[in-house]
């Protein structure tokens, strides 16, 4: 009986042996390819941030080319010294349009000034009680 049980005991070990090394493999295989795979597609996700903030950045570069292009002409700097700063040119006359008045302000009330009721309910009543009395 003793053979027999020791064969059984072998086969038991080797069935361990083989499913620690099947975990240990599909251990390896996950750090080989599921975690590199995370970090790729945030790799990817960054990229793609990146590349849409460098299009931004592109357009904001091309207007102020613009921008630079058009202050260097003195027809340019002449309108906004006009418009931006109220500047003339010699011998001519500034004038500013004022805004229509408003309307007339009320005229003071002659008599007792009134005075708003912040009395609470409670005071109300105390009051009317006491100029009945």
């Amino acid at each position: 009986m003793r053979p027999r049980d020791e064969r059984d005991r072998t086969r038991g070990m080797g069935r361990r042996v083989w499913v620690v090394l099947a975990t240990v493999a599909f251990v390896g295989l996950l750090f080989t390819t599921v975690f590199p795979t995370r970090t790729f597609l945030a790799q990817r996700a960054s990229l793609d941030a990146s590349i849409e903030q460098l299009a931004v950045l592109d357009e904001q570069n091309r207007l102020l080319e613009e921008r630079v292009r058009l202050l260097n002409d003195d027809a340019e700097i002449e309108r906004l010294a006009r418009e931006e700063y109220h500047l003339v040119r010699p011998g001519e006359k500034a004038f500013a349009v004022l805004p229509a008045p408003g309307p007339p302000e009320a005229p003071p009330q002659v008599g007792m000034p009134v005075e708003p009721d912040d009395a609470n309910m409670a005071e109300r009543a105390w009051e009317w009680l006491t100029e009945r009395f």
